[in-house]
């Protein structure tokens, strides 16, 4: 498990992190999203003992960052959003001296690397320098990097940057089965990333939290419009539905489907409008708000 209590980190007089508390259980997957600058990699080094708090506390797995360092080392993986590697090492030999680094030798590190390069999609690449590695690739060995002493927690900053499109079901996969009996927390920037992995959401914007619920629930924790869309049998008269209570715009789209944004759900309300006018109704559904609305409304309103 990972906590975080009253995490401050000031850099000067600026405050990248400004009294954040949250947490992340074991077997759970922890989207931590925000837009650039909001202070997410700076609680990610802080998480991982490269930086120090100014003010709270962070414990991994029951230990202190800062009174227990390496035993948090030694329960983290960590993969930074800077991917640094030893471009003249070849993939094998780099992930067996990491391994060393953990403390790992023998029979147990050669088996270790081998199941590694397998569950990354490295069997092909291991025996070529690092150096001449797309992006892609580069990005699957620190992966592989941060796994390799099999360690509790994962903290990964946008792990998949630089993958195409099947590296990313790849990865997304693998991140999925190590969230069944780890805890992780990962950040991206892509959004449906979040929706197709994470339990939970949290978000900070200019290094505050605005956000910790999740996936399901993000959409209650806005002020943004309902939108309902309704189809008819045949054209309506708009003004009728723009006079109704709470409702800020209706757009026709194709055919005599109207979209009808408001401030609360309409659907029973324009159920009865329906009925006194004689229209008839063919369909009516309140459209969830997208991921991506709810990113951009609570992160616009912290200033």
């Amino acid at each position: 498990m990972v906590e975080i209590q009253h995490l401050t980190k000031h850099f000067g007089s600026q405050a990248a992190v400004n009294d954040i508390s949250f947490t992340a259980g074991r077997g759970e997957i922890l989207g931590f999203l925000g837009p650039n600058g909001a202070g997410k990699s700076t609680t990610m080094k802080i998480a991982t003992g490269y930086l120090p708090p100014s003010t709270g506390t962070v414990r991994v797995a029951g230990f202190d960052v800062v009174e227990h360092p390496l035993e948090v080392r030694r329960r983290v993986g960590y993969l930074p959003e800077h991917n640094p590697l030893y471009l003249d090492m070849y993939v094998h030999e780099y992930l067996d001296f990491i391994g060393r680094v953990h403390g790992l030798g023998g029979s147990a590190l050669r088996s270790r690397v081998q199941e590694l390069v397998g569950r990354v999609g490295l069997t092909r690449e291991q025996n070529k320098q690092i150096g001449a590695l797309s992006k892609g690739y580069r990005q699957r060995v620190g992966l592989a990097q941060a796994l390799i002493h099999d360690p509790q927690v994962l903290i990964l900053d946008e792990p998949t940057t630089g993958l195409d499109p099947n590296q990313i079901g790849e990865i997304r996969t693998l991140i999925r089965e190590l969230g069944q009996d780890k805890t992780v927390i990962f950040s991206t920037h892509i959004l449906p990333e979040v929706q197709a992995l994470c339990d939970r959401v949290v978000i900070i914007s200019r290094g505050q939290l605005v956000a910790d619920a999740p996936v399901r629930e993000l959409a209650g924790l806005t002020k943004g419009e309902t939108v309902v869309l309704a189809e008819f049998e045949g054209p309506v008269d708009v003004d009728s539905l723009l006079s109704m209570h709470g409702v800020n715009r209706v757009v026709q789209e194709e055919g005599y489907r109207y979209r009808i944004y408001s401030e609360f759900d309409q659907r029973s309300a324009i159920s009865r409008r329906a009925a006194q006018r004689g229209w008839t109704l063919l369909g009516l559904r309140q459209e969830e708000q997208s991921l991506e609305q709810v990113f951009q409304e609570l992160t616009a309103t912290k200033k």
